[in-house]
């Protein structure tokens, strides 16, 4: 059976439609996703996202378990700043992407995707076995709630900021404040594209919290987006999704997000699980398996996971399509795709160097031409 975040009742007061994504019973849409989409691109939309993990890893030795347990060198981090990063297998398969918050000198917060918290949780226990430190899944004691879109800081501030200046809150950055009167964690992290904050709060403050942002963002445009919009937003910003994107049968270099991977400085290399097969993808002589690239369709037919791509002279599949959808903001089908062998032409990161033409997308027997393009589909004016 689903399991529901503390503002199921919210959600079906909204009339909100409900599904079932990853083990929870979550909103797909409140009225329309377009305009959901578009409220995030123009104002704001107010996102629950309870359903995501919180796993905190502390003591003495946090710092050095979590560099050996993740991709990147966390222990560079100072107190107040997070960073993007992925949780690999030994052969360099992507287990999760998370973003590690470091909170303090001994203690972090990792958030994985919903539906690997547990298998994360685990992870780094087992790999933080001999170091100092304590790995405490502690999901269920917290909800999150996001403000994401240009107008966000306003919303905030007319909801009520204490302990904190929002102005001084840099992109992955978090602070424990007070909004609405109640104690958060607030970062300056999101997953639209967009400016906005994503807020940690104890289980029983989530309805409360809700409540008081929906009423202060009415007059900025805000909206209660859901799970439809969130994919559109997060596709248009070129942003992977765990189980689409990026999964086991993935490295980073795969992705075009080598850059997330840090093997130390010559002489003096960084150890950590999965180093040797990433440093064999990242050094391969033949280039990537695989290369992650954006796909605009030139008609009005839309590419969906699972397409194939298709050389469109002779029909011989070269990819397969990860993520597609109409996009609201470009108002065109765009999707994300893997391309394989010659296919992936000359590429630097998710940068095609040559341009690659030629290429097409089943849609049930139809070959619709598409043009491969650099990602993100959408960047913000900062």
């Amino acid at each position: 059976m689903s399991r529901s975040t503390p503002l199921h009742g919210v959600h079906e007061s909204l009339g909100a439609t409900m599904v079932d994504f990853a083990g929870w019973r979550m909103p797909l849409r409140y009225g329309s996703e377009s305009a959901e989409h578009r409220a995030v691109r123009t104002a704001a939309g107010l996102f629950d996202l309870s359903h995501m993990g919180e796993i905190f890893v502390t003591g003495p030795q946090a710092p050095a378990a979590l560099d050996h347990a993740v991709v990147s060198r966390v222990s560079g981090l100072a107190p107040g700043r997070a960073r993007y990063t992925m949780l690999c297998a030994p052969d360099g398969g992507v287990l999760d992407d998370l973003i590690v918050y470091r909170l303090s000198a001994e203690e972090f917060l990792v958030v994985a995707n919903a539906a690997n918290a547990e298998r994360v949780a685990a992870e780094l226990a087992a790999r933080a076995d001999g170091y100092d430190a304590v790995v405490a899944d502690r999901s269920a004691a917290h909800a999150l709630l996001a403000v994401q879109g240009p107008r966000s800081a306003e919303v905030l501030a007319a909801a009520g900021v204490a302990d904190l200046d929002l102005g001084e809150l840099r992109y992955y950055a978090v602070r424990p404040a007070k909004v609405a009167g109640i104690g958060a964690l607030v970062a300056r992290t999101g997953y639209t594209g967009e400016d906005g904050f994503e807020l940690f709060v104890a289980t029983d403050d989530a309805v409360r919290l809700w409540r008081a942002l929906a009423a202060a963002g009415e007059p900025y445009g805000l909206c209660p987006a859901g799970l439809a919009a969130r994919d559109t937003l997060r596709l248009e910003a070129g942003m992977p999704l765990y189980g689409n994107e990026l999964t086991t049968e993935v490295t980073p270099f795969d992705a075009g997000l080598g850059r997330v991977v840090d093997f130390g400085d010559p002489g003096e290399p960084r150890e950590f699980v999965g180093r040797a097969a990433l440093e064999a993808a990242r050094d391969a002589a033949d280039g990537p398996r695989r290369r992650l690239v954006g796909l605009v369709a030139r008609g009005r037919r839309v590419p969906r996971r699972g397409y194939a791509v298709v050389n469109a002279a002779g029909g011989a599949v070269v990819g397969e399509v990860t993520s597609g959808a109409p996009s609201p903001t470009l108002g065109k089908p765009i999707a994300m795709a893997y391309l394989t062998g010659p296919a992936i032409g000359r590429m630097i990161g998710n940068v095609a160097d040559e341009r690659i033409e030629g290429l097409a997308v089943d849609i049930r027997g139809r070959h619709e031409p598409v043009d491969v393009v650099d990602l993100p589909f959408y960047r913000r004016n900062r």
